[in-house]
């Protein structure tokens, strides 16, 4: 028994040359309960492993074809065939450098053939307890990841009403009372935090199931830091920092996604404001060596010692701690700068003269030429202005609600639906111009009603707009492919709206 398995249930691949030898390690596995099958070169064992997929694969390391060095190798490097574990045996390499040589192509063990039956069996049922370990790991690993977007994206659902109704009272309440416009303020600035950390939660998600495509474009240094530094105004106005930017006179470019790298810079920013005590100094000053463009972000905070400089990247990691416990985050930002910056070819790196002296991140991105020729500003596809007839089918009634009541704000004249099969019925009756559709819905998915309603003659011109708590490259290609016209990320931002000329 390994772990509540029958030896039984282990399938292992026995692959030698010499039908004796290979005849005999058969007969001592077969006899301790293992199943087997066979491969007498290397062709065949590369063939079996992909096709059988064995729980071991005991390898002779002389084969007529392919040495078992490189079958192991080759094994080790394929995603199909790379967990599954690997015994190496040899009569005729058995120096230490043979044994390092053939652990360092990949495999888990190394033994030097004669083997004694009990040596046998006892190092495959060590190494197959070990592969369960991993299994069990890899499996822990991906459930992790399910349920972090899962997460992320039940999150998002409430947090589309609330955004809308903080929205709804600063437009229809012109007379608040100071302190009742300061909390609205402090509710409105929470819910952003709030929506940037899910968003956060998703990133890494998507990083670790390799779900990131970056947009690569060439990029003005001085652009996109200065973007971020804006974008992380409210936390540093809140907290009562000065923030100060230093660029070269010269002009610096690189290669990357804007709004990632954006995100990078703000995430270092932010994490900068949220570990310095209120009042305290941030300076980004943005340098260059032989090859290189250097962001630092340098703060007077609490700092670091030196036995948290080597994991402070690692996801849900938090060294720092403040007296004011609400800023500390979930230790996801700074894993996200790492992944981020991986995906870009750079590098990041942290320095610090001890606790309470503050730190230093710096960002390493290739410099690259310049643009040949600015490139001209993509023309944006508008939509009706005001007094269009809108069309809002999302299944979660407060959502629905509080985004009709702002674009009804606006003059436009809407309807609201809450499944797929009401929304058909009302765009047939209503004809909008304009229709906000959530994809998943109680009785039919939102790709689904799109392609009814391009179908449909008196309705397939209207501008369909998809809504959905699921953001990656592949679900805007899906919501495309339906035949939607636009997709946006839930919560819903306002601003977002107003960018595309719905007359808000």
């Amino acid at each position: 028994m390994i772990r509540n398995h029958a030896l039984s249930d282990f399938l292992i691949l026995n692959v030698d040359d010499t039908d004796a030898t290979r005849y005999a390690k058969s007969r001592v596995l077969t006899k301790a309960g293992f199943k087997i099958i066979e491969a007498s070169n290397g062709t065949d064992a590369l063939a079996l492993a992909r096709s059988k997929q064995p729980d071991l694969i005991l390898l002779d390391t002389r084969l007529p074809d392919i040495n078992g060095f490189e079958v192991c190798r080759r094994l080790k490097s394929e995603a199909e065939t790379d967990s599954i574990a690997i015994l190496q045996t040899s009569a005729s390499f058995i120096t230490l450098l043979d044994k390092i040589n053939g652990i360092e192509c990949g495999a888990d063990n190394y033994l030097f053939e004669p083997i004694e039956p009990e040596e046998l069996v006892v190092n495959i049922k060590a190494l197959l307890r070990l592969s369960l370990a991993e299994k069990d790991v890899r499996e822990i690993d991906k459930r992790k990841d399910i349920f972090l977007a899962t997460l992320a994206h039940e999150l998002r659902n409430p947090l589309g009403p609330i955004r809308n109704s903080i929205k709804l009272l600063k437009m229809l309440d012109t007379t608040l009372k100071p302190k009742e416009q300061e909390l609205l303020e402090i509710i409105s600035r929470q819910t952003d935090q709030m929506v940037k950390l899910v968003d956060d939660l998703l990133d890494v998600s998507r990083i670790s199931q390799g779900k990131i495509s970056l947009d690569i474009e060439t990029l003005k240094v001085s652009d996109f830091v200065a973007a971020a530094a804006e974008g992380s105004s409210n936390l540093i106005s809140d907290r009562g920092h000065t923030i100060t930017l230093n660029f070269l006179p010269e002009t610096l470019w690189v290669s990357g996604d804007k709004v990632r790298l954006i995100q990078i810079i703000s995430n270092l920013i932010s994490n900068a404001a949220k570990f310095t005590p209120n009042g305290g100094l941030i300076t980004v000053d943005v340098v260059k060596d032989a090859q290189s463009v250097l962001i630092k972000i340098t703060d007077n905070g609490i700092g670091l010692n030196s036995d948290h400089l080597h994991n402070i990247f690692d996801l849900f990691v938090q060294h720092a701690h403040t007296e004011e416990r609400a800023h500390e985050g979930l230790g996801i930002g700074l894993a996200l700068v790492k992944n981020l910056t991986d995906l870009h070819h750079g590098e990041i790196h942290v320095t610090s003269p001890g606790t309470h002296l503050g730190s230093t991140f710096t960002l390493a991105l290739k410099l690259v030429d310049a643009p040949q020729s600015e490139v001209q500003p993509a023309t944006t596809q508008t939509l009706p202005r005001v007094n269009a007839r809108v069309l809002v089918v999302d299944d979660n009634e407060d959502a629905a609600s509080t985004l009709s009541a702002l674009l009804e704000l606006a003059g436009n004249e809407v309807r609201t639906a809450n499944s797929g099969k009401q929304g058909l019925a009302a765009a047939k009756d209503f004809q909008p111009s304009i229709i906000f559709l959530d994809i998943g819905l109680p009785d039919m998915t939102g790709y689904e009603v799109a392609q009814e309603i391009r179908k449909t003659d008196q309705i397939s011109k209207c501008y369909l707009i998809a809504l959905t708590g699921y953001g990656t490259e592949a679900d805007r290609k899906m919501a495309l492919d339906a035949g939607f016209d636009l997709h946006l990320t839930k919560p819903l931002d306002y601003e977002k709206i107003e960018s595309i000329n719905l007359g808000l």
